[in-house]
């Protein structure tokens, strides 16, 4: 069935430089919004279609991880928890009054 439309010059340039840049044609971006928008269409739903007929679930956490990566991460999680722990004892410390030590304040001049 077609159905005409009359949009504002501003909006179809819009409509056609996204149309081009993702690679469909206008009727078929258009009818892919109208779904979406009519709840015909829903990408989570469709995540979870695929899922039930791959019966395999999504990859989670680490365990996919190549042994280098696993390594990174893990290095990366121990020095961002010690950075919060640092910004943690300062925040305690400002909220005492205490004033950080020469040495700390040296460390920010340099």
């Amino acid at each position: 069935m077609a159905v005409s439309v009359r949009l504002e010059p501003l909006l179809e340039k819009e409509l056609e430089l996204t149309a081009k840049r993702m690679g469909v044609t206008k009727s078929q971006f258009i009818v892919s919004a109208l779904e979406r928008a009519l709840g015909r269409k829903n990408p989570y739903d469709l995540l979870l279609k695929v899922q039930a007929e791959v019966r395999e679930p999504l990859p989670e956490g680490n365990e996919f991880l190549s042994p280098t990566k696993a390594a990174i991460r893990s290095k990366l999680s121990a020095k961002r928890a010690a950075h919060q722990a640092d910004w943690l004892a300062f925040q305690e410390a400002k909220k005492q009054g205490k004033e950080r030590s020469g040495s700390d304040q040296e460390t920010d001049a340099t």
